[in-house]
């Protein structure tokens, strides 16, 4: 017998947390936070309790509550007995917080396949924050615990295109995909029952779009029982958009000044990141980074399928923000940002400003008090290189992001390529995958796959279906 429970991803937007048995064999497809169902119930200033430890989450309904399952310290804290772990593995998709982050609750016992992309990005996440129960992905320390205790090391086992490996009566054969994160994958999961196909997720548009065709091919080859498809815009209209696109609009937003300019994006989009890095290059500019996003160049720069600049590329500048005393000392800085501090090209905000027909800044909102050291003059370019706002606490944030530039006199251009598929790459994508039934996750809108699915399941949560 094999069956599929949804426990997350349903009639959303990300939280992807799939349950799949096969015989006596259960792996998680993904384990993702949903930040539509967090905010639900929380905000900056009201967050779940890390004192309460996994408390909070089950009592508010953000993680499952299912036996078996999560660490023995966070069972303990919630007063039940530790449970010996009943989930033989977790498949991660990729790296996004909507996909791997609530891994950081399961047990230490079930290890966690990913690709060897997936392992560095998620190290660079790891190195840059402080730790945070809600992203314990790759370590944790037990609760309750003090800095001195030594972190618990899940078993990763790492994997890259063209491998399979089993799990108990599985077979996995995951497929790199085009996504706004490297290392992402689909699966094809072989099971007693027959193949089950699952996206993750996926877009055609993007730099490698031949990757996602690849996946959508040996779907199609295998003849999938069950297809599990996101469908994050499968309603949108239909928009001209490609990282070319961004490339050529945003170099000729950067070629036309001799003033600063600001690209704001995410860094963990590695596409996005090397169409700056090659802009700044070609304008005769330096790519300036946080000092915490020089962790992803650090890790990233370790797979030579990616060709990321390290931290000491001769067109890379590190910033430096003020810390503590405000006067750049040594004792400003703590942890492992002290390893930057004497690379020689390590910046302030003053000597940026110095040269503002020199560099190209990846310093976006959050990092906005950098303009009051850096003294702007007006005129300065800020080019805005993610996805429009979509919900109230980010429509604040643009409020807040214009009412800098209207201060400093700054000029902002719009300028993005989505992560995930438009609406009739996908509707083509199922039809040519021609699943026997289809289970759309990740998506808000799920019955616009009707179009072209003949036998589709609209997925309750926490509700077994039997393939």
């Amino acid at each position: 017998m094999t069956s599929l429970t949804f426990y997350g991803g349903v009639n959303e937007i990300g939280g992807n947390k799939i349950l799949l048995q096969d015989k006596d064999t259960k792996v998680f497809l993904d384990f993702g936070k949903s930040f539509s169902r967090r905010a639900s119930y929380f905000e900056e200033y009201l967050n779940p309790r890390t004192s309460n430890g996994i408390v909070d989450f089950l009592t508010m309904g953000l993680v499952p509550n299912i036996k078996g399952a999560y660490r023995d310290d966070l069972m303990t804290m919630a007063g039940r007995k530790p449970e010996e772990p009943d989930i033989d593995a977790v498949l991660l998709t990729h790296a996004h917080a909507d996909h791997a982050d609530y891994i950081s609750f399961l047990h230490e016992d079930i290890p966690v396949h990913m690709g060897a992309g997936c392992h560095l990005i998620l190290k660079a996440l790891a190195e840059r924050a402080q730790r945070n129960i809600e992203k314990e992905i790759l370590d944790y320390k037990p609760r309750p615990y003090n800095a001195k205790d030594e972190p618990i090391t899940r078993k990763i086992n790492e994997f890259r295109t063209g491998d399979k490996f089993k799990i108990g009566s599985l077979e996995v054969e995951p497929i790199h995909v085009d996504h706004s994160v490297p290392s992402a994958y689909g699966f094809i999961i072989y099971t007693s029952e027959g193949p089950i196909a699952y996206t993750g997720d996926i877009r055609l548009h993007g730099t490698h779009p031949e990757m996602t065709q690849d996946f959508i091919e040996k779907a199609k080859e295998v003849k999938p029982i069950a297809l599990i498809s996101e469908g994050t815009r499968i309603s949108d209209k239909e928009t001209q958009e490609s990282e070319k696109k961004v490339y050529e609009e945003s170099k000729k937003t950067v070629s036309e000044t001799s003033n600063l300019v600001f690209a704001d994006f995410n860094f963990k989009d590695v596409d996005r990141l090397m169409t700056f890095f090659n802009i700044a290059k070609e304008t005769g500019r330096k790519f300036v980074v946080k000092m915490n996003d020089a962790f992803f160049l650090k890790h990233l720069s370790q797979d030579k399928h990616l060709n990321v600049p390290n931290i000491d590329d001769e067109d890379i500048i590190i910033y430096l923000p003020k810390r503590g005393s405000g006067q750049y000392s040594d004792k400003d800085y703590k942890g492992k940002d002290r390893e930057f501090l004497d690379m020689h090209n390590t910046w302030t905000a003053e000597q940026i400003a110095q040269r503002p027909d020199k560099v190209l800044c990846a310093i976006g909102f959050y990092s906005f008090t950098a303009l009051i050291d850096m003294q702007l003059k007006s005129g300065a370019r800020y080019i805005h290189s993610s996805s429009e706002p979509y919900n109230e606490e980010q429509k604040l944030s643009k409020e807040r992001l214009d009412a800098w530039i209207n201060h400093f006199g700054m000029h902002k251009f719009q300028s993005h390529c989505s992560g995930h598929a438009r609406g009739q790459d996908l509707l083509d994508a199922v039809k040519e995958i021609g699943a026997k039934m289809l289970y759309p996750v990740h998506t808000e809108h799920p019955d616009a796959y009707k179009k072209v699915a003949k036998n589709m399941t609209i997925v309750e949560e926490g509700r077994r279906y039997d393939l």
